[in-house]
């Protein structure tokens, strides 16, 4: 599996882990707290999310290296439209 994070700095990080958990468990068999949560894309994708004071922790995993940067394009846009009030810096890192 290929790991890449990126850590987004913001006081709302638990609302917009709630918020992209919530959109995706109509898709997939999310699992989720005010805290943490996985959205498991497929057998070969997903995604977990860390929230605390300093902000939200993503790690994205994916079997296929191609995946990787669609992925993490679909993430960044989701989490985007939920924090369309604040201008989030994300950058992913391998």
């Amino acid at each position: 599996m290929h790991l890449s994070q990126a850590v987004v700095r913001t006081e709302h990080a638990s609302r917009y882990l709630q918020q992209l958990c919530k959109h995706w468990s109509h898709k997939f068999s999310v699992d989720f707290d005010p805290h943490k949560g996985r959205v498991p894309f497929s057998e070969t994708a997903e995604v977990t999310f860390a929230a605390d004071d300093a902000g939200l922790t993503m790690i994205l995993s994916v079997a296929d290296p191609a995946q990787q940067a669609r992925m993490q394009g679909v993430i960044d846009d989701h989490l985007k439209r939920f924090a369309f009030r604040e201008e989030l810096d994300i950058v992913w890192t391998d």
